[in-house]
């Protein structure tokens, strides 16, 4: 995603940038800033310390995007999530920036992981001279913003959308914390090659950025490996009714189908392969459909077990704080998680750090130390490649047996 796992970012200024990074409530004096340089950051941890009273703390406002209505709702509202509960754990850790006490809040803003709403969105948080954004999710919604807010001068880190154009710019404003269509797409063709010997796949897309995106890199993949594409079609991202396409992929007996998109169309295109006896054909895709709604839109259909998705990162056991975040998440918002909430989490406190860092929340000066981030997150190590992708990207397979989303090992 885009698109196709856990999370965090936030921002503000000195005086003088008061009136651009957030607004001023009443503060007290504050002590002169330090002249040391801020220690390396460690994986955030709640401190028993009570956060400052709101009316002596200087706001500062992440901004962040996805789609909150529509098909697509129930991913957006875990990567709202996993904000909201990095900025909640921020506040209580008395942060100052610039010599004086911040709060961080969030401006949530619904693109329903539409283009031309994304960019509205992303124009509606540069003219609220937000500090800096996490999102969005969809890589059709994502590329089209970087400009938006490179225009304007504020980062943004995604931590879901991941087709590879997105950093294709070379946007100093642009930041991803997790693996690329290059290395989902890719994974899933050789897993699909050399560990389970298939020889013939088709290939369906949504027309998206994102899963155009990623089929043409499993169908380059695949193509090298020696298996035969047998069939393309396409949808849309729309779609409920797939029984054109699957009847007329049936007949060319593939192996496989691979989806380029999200599990909206993935679910009910698992229950009409049932339908048509296709419950042998293994079916891949990328992290979109790497969910746990799947299961539920998939509604007992037997070709779900069949599915083996990608996801960027590792998996949450294997996160390096993964467990114990889950269980924290799922303490606050129960069954509500996907798959990118750890990483917009992360991505929060990833800006937080470049803020702490340069002392200051005014982007055109904190920008510089998001580029050199060593943060030691929930979800990795996170460090920046010179075109803002991460380096290092982990990337994970999974299935579903007994209707339970499980890593393959």
């Amino acid at each position: 995603m885009r698109r196709s796992l856990v999370l965090g970012s936030v921002m503000t200024a000195v005086v003088v940038l008061m009136a651009g990074c957030g607004k001023k409530e009443e503060t007290a004096p504050a002590p002169a800033p330090s002249t040391t340089a801020p220690a390396p950051s460690a994986a955030p941890a709640p401190t028993a310390a009570a956060p400052a009273p709101a009316g002596d703390a200087t706001v500062i406002k992440i901004g962040h995007v996805a789609p909150l209505s529509g098909a697509q709702a129930h991913y957006g509202k875990d990567n709202e999530n996993g904000v909201r509960m990095a900025i909640e754990e921020l506040n209580t850790q008395n942060i100052q920036i610039g010599g004086k006490a911040v709060r961080f809040e969030i401006q949530a803003e619904d693109d329903a992981a539409d283009p031309k709403q994304g960019t509205a969105a992303a124009q509606k948080l540069c003219d609220a001279k937000v500090a800096g954004v996490v999102g969005h999710l969809n890589s059709g919604t994502t590329i089209p913003a970087a400009k938006v807010y490179n225009d304007c001068g504020i980062p943004h880190v995604t931590g879901a959308a991941t087709n590879p154009a997105l950093t294709k710019p070379g946007y100093k404003t642009t930041y991803r914390i997790i693996a690329n269509d290059n290395a989902l797409g890719a994974a899933l063709a050789l897993y699909a090659a050399d560990n389970l010997k298939l020889k013939k796949v088709a290939i369906v897309d949504d027309r998206t950025a994102y899963g155009q995106g990623v089929a043409e890199v499993f169908k380059n993949t695949a193509k090298s490996k020696g298996m035969t594409v047998v069939d393309e079609q396409f949808t849309n991202d729309k779609a409920t009714d797939f029984m054109a396409i699957l009847t007329a992929i049936k007949a060319k007996a593939p192996d496989a189908i691979f989806y380029g998109g999200m599990d909206p169309q993935a679910g009910p295109m698992l229950r009409q392969m049932d339908q048509l006896g296709m419950t042998n054909v293994k079916y891949f895709g990328g992290d979109g459909i790497c969910t746990s709604e799947i299961i539920k839109l998939a509604s007992g259909a037997k070709s779900l077990e069949n599915v083996i998705c990608a996801e960027g990162g590792a998996s949450l056991g294997k996160m390096p704080g993964g467990t114990a975040w889950k269980q924290k998440y799922d303490s606050k918002y129960p069954n509500q998680f996907q798959v990118y909430s750890p990483y917009t989490y992360d991505a929060t406190f990833v800006l937080v750090d470049a803020m702490k860092r340069a002392n200051s929340a005014d982007p055109k000066v904190y920008i510089p130390e998001l580029g050199k981030a060593d943060y030691q997150g929930v979800t990795a190590k996170i460090q920046f490649e010179p075109n803002g992708e991460l380096k290092n990207a982990a990337t994970t397979l999974y299935t579903y047996k007994g209707a339970k989303k499980s890593p393959l090992e």
